[in-house]
């Protein structure tokens, strides 16, 4: 059965779908048999893997009338699957609550489940039924956070919501994302949790949207890569 692991955030903009392509990938190349779910209507694990958007077909996935096998299509990468992203999900959150249908992404995920030795689920940013629902079904969900106040407080709120809602909580593994170690706030909050992976702010991370592709494909020596490859670590002992 395979393990179900979130990247989510409160916040856009802070590197999470280059993050889930980035574990992704590693997971196949650590050759597990991998599935990366694209549930953000930006499309932006989508675009990076270099796959086209799901043609709004997205959102069907949802029905009971279209089996999620069929909306699986493989990429470039060896052992790596997707199911692509596309804008029909922008109304996905409120369609699940009108619907009631809260064990909807738990039952998607339980019937893809057995091709898969782990499944990377790219989430859109925000508290919402959506984001209960993948909660609900995660063994462990990563945080990307930019090294600032403000967003570690999204942490905390994620935090809150779980305590206060989930009684069964996944564990949460932060992760500081572009950290530029030249602003001294960042470095400060960086060696407050020494625990927590670091991924330097590169322009590198930005190149993949070119080259449409994980760092390990074109750079896979740069500080990155290794650093990506040290969250694959954490997240791997964290599922054993």
């Amino acid at each position: 059965m395979a393990h179900i692991v979130a990247v989510h955030s409160m916040k856009g903009g802070v590197g999470k779908s280059s993050l889930s392509v980035n574990l992704a990938d590693a997971a196949a190349r650590a050759g597990k048999r991998t599935l990366l779910w694209d549930i953000d209507a930006q499309g932006g694990a989508t675009f990076l893997l270099g796959a086209d958007a799901g043609a709004s077909k997205a959102k069907r996935i949802f029905s009971k009338t279209t089996a999620a096998a069929t909306l699986v299509q493989p990429t470039a990468i060896a052992g790596l699957d997707l199911i692509a992203a596309d804008l029909s999900l922008r109304q996905l959150d409120a369609a699940l609550a009108e619907a009631d249908k809260p064990k909807r992404l738990k039952k998607l995920l339980d019937d893809l489940a057995p091709a898969y030795d782990i499944v990377i689920l790219d989430c859109p940013p925000g508290l919402g039924e959506l984001s209960d629902q993948i909660f609900r079904a995660a063994d462990l969900v990563v945080v990307p956070l930019v090294p600032a106040p403000l967003s570690i407080r999204t942490l905390e709120q994620v935090r809150e919501h779980l305590a206060a809602y989930h009684k069964k909580p996944p564990a949460l593994l932060p992760v500081f994302s572009m950290v530029d170690r030249r602003k001294t706030l960042h470095r400060q909050i960086v060696e407050a949790q020494p625990d927590w992976p670091a991924i330097p702010q590169a322009s590198v991370v930005e190149r993949m949207a070119v080259e449409r592709k994980p760092l390990a494909a074109f750079a896979a020596t740069s500080p990155a890569a290794s650093a990506v490859g040290k969250v694959w670590v954490q997240v791997s002992a964290a599922l054993s």
